[in-house]
Formats: structure tokens, C-alpha cells, sequence
């Protein structure tokens, strides 16, 4: 069992023990808060320990000696990056990950290396949460979107929409309107409870649906769950902070953006740095500023400060006064859930947007890509099948001899460049990357051990 070190109690390293601890890993946080220690503590079968991330004697109280994994994520970028230097120099921990934000330091590849900071892996919240909200502005009337593959394959949670094509229709029939399209279903949410996509089950308005498809017919798909496909064309986005400016930077050249921001020196700074996009000085909760930019004619408001309160009043505002879409950032996972799916249509945790880069590091076997779904309670993953017929359970076999765990479903292989949708008589070979869906996270580990290279296996 590997033992974990997270450095940072904050929303990223608390939410990463969490999810680590129901998956019975060994975890320890250290943090110099006690009062960001104690909750954890009081809640999770993990280890706590006081002292600063970047001082060896307190990384050798808190067991670092026998650490497999050493997650940097406090909130400061110095301290994550001496943090992996001293695992790597003085204790010698076999992978280092940091948390890095300043994006004039990721431009320097050298500082990472074991000559610079000896860092194994960055990860960049702002940017990993940027890249998810361009891919739910590309595919507007998606509740998630999760790439695979390098972008070849996409999975889409959407909502059925009353009058849509697929309103009160059983799945089966979706294959008829899509024709020659191949897509795959895997799992229908009613409620909060899932649904076997069975091919008899009628899909009823408000049914949560997660399907995958090849990323070239994802818009057609979704056409069929959803009775308003208009492209989104304005946008407005509530706070220039770290994301907002990140967005707006990536997106200004293909829609007409507008930028709100509360801080004057900021707002300054926004207008010098973008090109297309037009900032304005003011309140996102200030109805007459919305009104005078004619919030009833936006596609898309997206609040994304840092003040959970703030995103919510102003994203129900723009929705009352006409805002086609509304998406939020809330901090508070608790939140998320009250607000996903009423006013707001997309309630968007960064930390569950965060916690795949991290968990890909985590888990055994060559994992590509790991995507947390229905704020936590179920996980896409992306694996390359390795090995020969001898010692691999999965080589060479057809999927209906694949003995899953109850709750996995194998979605999709990707084979080269090519997305094959998985059928009962689709054969696995070494190198395919496969796509499952997991609806029950503890069953994780015996997916693991199932795609895992077993020397001698016969």
C-alpha cells in the first residue's frame, strides 16, 4: 500500500485526502494551520501533522522517510517546489508533484528537472480548470465534458430536455436518429439514482445522462438529449482573477467576450493584456450594469471569482434577467450540490476539476487520464492495456469474457487514432487505450489489478 504525503490542508489538498482515505490509501497532510488539520482529522482516517511544508524536520515528523508520493499543493509555489527538492535530495521520495500557479515559472522546463527542483509532475489548477470551462463553452449544453485520448474521444453528461428528440423515447431508439454515428451510453442518473442504460428504458425530462462518443459527432449526440443547440456567440464572465483572465485570453478571438471586474487596478491591468475582449469596471450583482450590457442577450455568464456568495448572486441574477446559460465556480462542495441543475445550470467545483490531474499520478497501472463525475461519486478512466495473451487477463479476450467489477462499464477503446465503441465481441489487444466507467469507487482497485500485467499469469 503507498504511502502518501500531502503538503497543503487547503480546498485541493483536503479534497485529494479525502478522496484517497475512501480509497484506502495511507495518508498523511501536513499543514502549519491546526484549523485546517482538526476537520480533517475529526472526519477522515488519515494522519495529521503541524509544521511547515518546506522544513525537513517537520517533513520528517510527519513520515517522509517512507513516503511513495509526495503531493506538493500549498497555496505557495516556492514552498512546493523546495518542498520536492528537499523529498528528492534529502529522503529521496520516488515521485514529487507541485503545484505550480505563476505561469512565468512554468515557462522555465529546467527549473523541474532533478538538476532544478526535482519535480516529477506540475499540475496548474487555474489552467486545468480554464481547458474544462472552454471545453463546456465548445459543447454548450453539456453539464461535463471529459476528454480522452488526446481530445480523439469525449464523455458528455447532459440533461434530457422536454421536447427533444429523445424525450419519452426508450434508448434503443437513439441509434435510429443517429444513423451511421456510434456512440455509447453508460450510465443514466434519475433523481440522484442510477439507471442501467438498458435499451428499454425511457428517458424521461430531467434524466442525467453520460455517454461517449468519438469527439468529431459529440454536438450531434447531444442534439438528440437536448432541444437547444443554438452556438453560443456572447459571453460574459464575472471576475478578470487568474481564471477569468485565462478564459477570456483563450476564447476572445472566437466570441465576443466581455469581462466584469470589482477591482479597479485589476480591471486596468485586463484591458492591457486583452486584445478582443471588453472589460468593464463594476459589480457582476449590479442589475443596471448587467441591463446596459444587455445580459438578456448573452449565451453564456460564467461567475468565476473567488467569493462563492458573489458567483451565486450574480449568476442568479443573470439568469433572471435573461442569461441563456449560467455556469458557476463554488468553492463549498456542499453548495455544488444545492445548486447544480436549478438556476444555476452548471455548479463547477475547481477541486473536483483538479483532483483527476492528480489521482492519474496516483493509481496503479499506465492510467492516462482519471475524470471525477456526479461531484465525486463516480470516475471515467483512461488506461493502456499492456502485456501479451500470457499475462494479461484482458489481451485477446472479447469483452464478454472480461469479468468486470459490478459498477465498471468498459465504455471505449481507442486504437491508434481510431475510437471503437465497445460491443460484447470487441477483442482487447495490448496497446488499446481503454475508457471505463466506474459508478462505485471502491470497486477501483480490483479494476486495477484486472488491467494489470501479471507475471506468470495463466
Amino acid at each position: 500500500m503507498p504511502n502518501i504525503l500531502i503538503l497543503g490542508a487547503g480546498r485541493v489538498g483536503s479534497s485529494v485526502a479525502e478522496q484517497l482515505v475512501h480509497e484506502r490509501y495511507n495518508v498523511t497532510v501536513l499543514d502549519n494551520d491546526p484549523s485546517l488539520l482538526k476537520p480533517l482529522a475529526d472526519r477522515l482516517d488519515l494522519r495529521t501533522s503541524l509544521g511547515l511544508a518546506n522544513n525537513p524536520k517537520a517533513l520528517i515528523a510527519a513520515g517522509i522517510q517512507d513516503t511513495d508520493l509526495l503531493l506538493a499543493v500549498t497555496p505557495y509555489d516556492e514552498v512546493n517546489m523546495v518542498a520536492c527538492k528537499i523529498a528528492h535530495d534529502l529522503f529521496n521520495v520516488p515521485t514529487r508533484l507541485a503545484r505550480i500557479r505563476d505561469q512565468d515559472i512554468l515557462e522555465y522546463a529546467g527549473l523541474f528537472t532533478e538538476a532544478g527542483f526535482a519535480i516529477n509532475h506540475v499540475i496548474t489548477p487555474a489552467q486545468i480548470v480554464t481547458n474544462y470551462l472552454v471545453s463546456l463553452i465548445e459543447t454548450p449544453e453539456a453539464l461535463q465534458v471529459l476528454e480522452f485520448a488526446s481530445g480523439l474521444a469525449k464523455m458528455i453528461a447532459v440533461r434530457v430536455e422536454a421536447g427533444a428528440h429523445m424525450d419519452g423515447k426508450d434508448l434503443a431508439t437513439l441509434a435510429q436518429y443517429l444513423e451511421k454515428i456510434d456512440c455509447r451510453v453508460v450510465s443514466i442518473y434519475r433523481k440522484n439514482k442510477r439507471v442501467r442504460p438498458d435499451g428499454k428504458v425511457e428517458l424521461q425530462v430531467g434524466d442525467e445522462i453520460f455517454f461517449l462518443a468519438a469527439s468529431e459527432h459529440v454536438n450531434r449526440v447531444v442534439s438528440e438529449f437536448c432541444s437547444n443547440d443554438k452556438p453560443v456567440k456572447r459571453i460574459q464572465i464575472c471576475g478578470g482573477g487568474n481564471v477569468g483572465y485565462r478564459l477570456a485570453k483563450q476564447i476572445e478571438t472566437r466570441y465576443q467576450v466581455k469581462v466584469i471586474e470589482n477591482n479597479r487596478d485589476r480591471a486596468h491591468w485586463l484591458a492591457e493584456q486583452l486584445n478582443d475582449s471588453l472589460v468593464l469596471h463594476g459589480e457582476a450583482t449590479d442589475e443596471d450594469l448587467l441591463e446596459n450590457e444587455q445580459i438578456d442577450r448573452c449565451d453564456l455568464f460564467l461567475a468565476l471569482t473567488s467569493d462563492d456568495e458573489d458567483n451565486i448572486m450574480s449568476s442568479l441574477l443573470a439568469k433572471q434577467m435573461g442569461a441563456r446559460r449560467v455556469v458557476s465556480i463554488i468553492n463549498r462542495s456542499r453548495y455544488v450540490d444545492l445548486l447544480q441543475g436549478g438556476k444555476i445550470d452548471v455548479a463547477l467545483s475547481p477541486a473536483q476539476v483538479t483532483i483527476g490531474a492528480l489521482l492519474a499520478h496516483v493509481r496503479q497501472g499506465d492510467i492516462v487520464a482519471v475524470h471525477s463525475l456526479r461531484r465525486g461519486e463516480a470516475e471515467a478512466i483512461e488506461l493502456i492495456v499492456h502485456g501479451t495473451q500470457d499475462t494479461s487477463k484482458v489481451i485477446g479476450r472479447r469483452i464478454e469474457e472480461i469479468k468486470l467489477p459490478q459498477g465498471a462499464d468498459l465504455a471505449a477503446l481507442v486504437r491508434g487514432k481510431k475510437v471503437i465503441m465497445a460491443h460484447h465481441d470487441t477483442v482487447i489487444q495490448s496497446d488499446d487505450h481503454v475508457i471505463l466507467f466506474i459508478d462505485n469507487k471502491s470497486h477501483i482497485r480490483d479494476v486495477e489489478k484486472l488491467f494489470a500485467v501479471s507475471v506468470g499469469f495463466f
